[in-house]
């Protein structure tokens, strides 16, 4: 008598099973990073011969950005954009269109969250972006200390204060994205303007603390 043949069970190898556990982690978080999301935001951007422009982001993730621009970067160029509520944002373009352009961030994971925080606050609709990222406002104590990544201490006179941010009236220009102390308050130069420079400071500071350095 013969023996009965058992019918195809499918097993997959063991090389199999490995792939396809490897590729699927890689297929679903390619499938949730980064979520684009219409915007409605101003700023600036600066070219690598430090030119200005300004800009109005419309499209949005913590990954990229599409912007409408007078003036059209090359591909590949890279672009330091000042954007309101989110501070210095460093990229690369990655395409032109009709009337505007795309930047791919080249930024830190830290930076990346906290876009995304803010674009899930915008997208609520529950409140105003501008209550999300902190007012500012023109401090009583305007003349301050101001030390530049040297150690070198110099007076400068602050036009507006938050507390994520303040631009200071100087003739300093210290490099976009180098670390300075305003008062005791540690941040990044994000733009540079005539009057002056923008910091973004490095954490939200207290609102009790803003009070006593700056009125």
């Amino acid at each position: 008598m013969s023996t009965p043949k058992l019918p195809e069970l499918g097993l997959e190898t063991m090389s199999e099973r490995s792939k396809r556990q490897t590729d699927r982690p890689k297929i679903l978080e390619e499938r949730r990073r980064f979520k684009r999301m219409d915007v409605s935001l101003n700023g600036r951007f600066m070219v690598e011969n430090t030119d200005e422009y300004p800009c109005e982001v419309f499209n949005m993730s913590p990954g990229g950005m599409a912007v409408k621009a007078p003036f059209l970067p090359r591909v590949g160029e890279r672009v330091i954009s000042y954007i309101e509520q989110l501070g210095g944002l460093d990229g690369t373009v990655t395409r032109t269109f009709d009337g505007g352009f795309a930047v791919e961030f080249k930024i830190s994971a830290r930076k990346r969250e906290r876009i995304a925080n803010v674009l899930t606050w915008y997208s609520s609709g529950e409140h105003n972006l501008e209550d999300r990222v902190h007012e500012r406002y023109a401090p009583r104590i305007v003349e301050q200390k101001l030390i530049l990544p040297s150690g070198s201490v110099h007076a400068c006179r602050v036009i507006d204060v938050s507390l994520s941010g303040a631009s200071v009236a100087t003739d300093l220009r210290p490099d976009i994205d180098s670390l300075v102390v305003l008062a005791r308050h540690r941040g990044r130069v994000v733009r540079h303007h005539d009057e002056g420079f923008a910091i973004e400071f490095v954490e939200v500071q207290d609102p009790d603390s803003m009070a006593r350095t700056f009125g």
